[in-house]
C-alpha cells in the first residue's frame, strides 16, 4: 500500500505557510489527489491547547503535529504541516520518524513586519514595559533556526503568492518527491 508524502512547511509567522498549503492543495485536488493540511494555528487551539511557548512546548507541539499528520497517511496522498517549527532538532525528528520533506518558507523581516496580518510583530516590537508587549515571537525575541538542508526554499518576499504556490506544486510532482508525478506533457 502506498503511503502519503508528508511535507513540513517551516517559516516565520506571516511568511505564507498556510497560504501556500491552501493554494497547492487546490492545484493537487484538480489532479484528483487527496490533500490534508495540518495548520499549526488551528491545532494550537485544539490538540495543542495545553502547550505554551517554551522550547520544550514548541518541540512537543511539532511532535504532535507530526503524529497528527501521520494519522492521515492512509487517507491522503499529500499531507502538509504548516507550522513555524523553529528548531532543526524537531524538523529532523519528523524527517527521521515520518520521512517528511522540509520546505523552508523564507521571508525577510521587513516584509513580515509590513504584512503583520495578526499584529504580532507590532506587539513584539513594543517597548519591554508596554502592557501589550509580546515576548515570545519567533524571529524577533525567540529563536528560529534556519533549516540546514531543506528540500526546497520558497522566498515569499521576492515572488507573488501564485508563483510560490506553483513552485511548491512543481516540487511536489517531481519524481522521487512523492509516489506520484505527472507524466511528461501531462
Amino acid at each position: 500500500m502506498r503511503q502519503a508524502t508528508i511535507i513540513q512547511l517551516t517559516g516565520l509567522s506571516g511568511a505564507g505557510k498556510t497560504t501556500l498549503a491552501q493554494g497547492v492543495k487546490h492545484l493537487l485536488e484538480k489532479d484528483a489527489l487527496k490533500v490534508v493540511i495540518i495548520d499549526g494555528d488551528v491545532y494550537r487551539k485544539t490538540l495543542c491547547k495545553d502547550l505554551g511557548f517554551s522550547k520544550e512546548d514548541r518541540m512537543e507541539n511539532i511532535r504532535r503535529l507530526g503524529a497528527a499528520a501521520f494519522s492521515f497517511k492512509d487517507q491522503a496522498d499529500i499531507i502538509m504541516i504548516a507550522a513555524i517549527n523553529p528548531f532543526e532538532e524537531t524538523r529532523n525528528e519528523l524527517k527521521e520518524k515520518y520521512d517528511t520533506r522540509t520546505v523552508w518558507v523564507k521571508c525577510n523581516m521587513p516584509v513580515l513586519i509590513e504584512r503583520d496580518t495578526k499584529g504580532l510583530y507590532k506587539r513584539a516590537l513594543l517597548h519591554d514595559k508596554h502592557p501589550d508587549k509580546l515576548f515570545n515571537l519567533t524571529g524577533i525575541n525567540d529563536i528560529y533556526e534556519i533549516p540546514v538542508s531543506p528540500d526546497l526554499v520558497i522566498d515569499t518576499s521576492t515572488a507573488t503568492p501564485g508563483q510560490c504556490i506553483r513552485q511548491l506544486y512543481e516540487f511536489l510532482i517531481l519524481p522521487g518527491v512523492s509516489y506520484f508525478h505527472r507524466p511528461a506533457g501531462g
